[in-house]
Formats: structure tokens, sequence, C-alpha cells
């Protein structure tokens, strides 16, 4: 890992069926780290996600991690851990940032809260929503499928 004096962001998600908003949350989570970031993005396991969402991710955890490192923004993806913990993936990656979706609102508690109780120098940063809301989720776009194979 090619981290040495870079500024390293955080970013996480489920990214099933990635489309246009997770590379835009991509590219400006890595703007958020300057002139030389280092972008370590979290992969939300099946687990994790289907307890979070209420239903598995079309796409297993291992794929979606792949897909997610050969994004151009991203320098690493690596899947959470088993036992979801704000304080080990801090720990773990050691980010200078935390970057956020404009839908992310309970992680962004979280991550603040962990921080203050763990005594760490991390920044959260919030990126905002980009373009048209028609299909900038996977879910919107499921159910567009869906709909209009009926």
């Amino acid at each position: 890992m090619d981290r040495k004096d870079r500024m390293v962001v955080l970013a996480s998600g489920a990214f099933d069926l990635v489309h246009y908003g997770h590379i835009r949350f991509l590219e400006e989570a890595r703007k958020a780290g300057g002139k030389n970031p280092y972008l370590v993005v979290v992969v939300a396991r099946d687990r994790t996600v289907e307890r979070l969402k209420g239903r598995k991710p079309i796409i297993p955890e291992d794929q979606r991690r792949a897909v997610v490192e050969s994004l151009k923004p991203v320098d690493e993806a690596i899947l959470g851990f088993e036992d979801f913990s704000f304080e080990d993936t801090i720990r773990k990656i050691r980010p200078n940032i935390i970057a956020v979706g404009y839908d992310q609102k309970r992680i962004e508690e979280e991550a603040c809260k962990t921080i203050a109780r763990i005594g760490v120098n991390v920044r959260v940063v919030c990126v905002g929503r980009f373009g048209p809301s028609d299909l900038d989720s996977s879910s919107k776009i499921k159910r567009k499928i869906l709909d209009e194979g009926k």
C-alpha cells in the first residue's frame, strides 16, 4: 500500500449495481484528500448489506469489491469486517478523512461519535448529491428494470 505522505480518505458503501452516483461519490471523496490522496473504499459484506437494507445484494461481495477497486478514483478496496465496527475500521485504515454520501447520515453520525470517543484526528466530510435523482441508487435501478420487464 503506497500511502506514505498522502492524505488517506476512507469511503464506504454496498456498491451493488455500480452507477453514476457511485462514481461521482468516489471522485468527490478522492478530491477531499487534496493534491495527492489515497482513497480506500470499504465495500460492505453481503451479511452487512442484508442486515442494514433488509435484502441480499445482487452481486456477491468479492465481485463488488473487485469492481470498486477497478474504478479510476480508487486506490484500494477492501471488504468490511464481518462484525461491522467503526472503531476497528478507523484503527485498521487510519484515515485522515472519512467521506460520506448525502444519504449516509447515520454513518456520518456514528463516525463522528467514534472519532470523538477514541480520540483520533479524523475529519468527516459529506459529499453532495449529483445530477438527476431518477437512477441514483441501486434500488431505483432494480425497480426500473422490474417495471420495464412487465
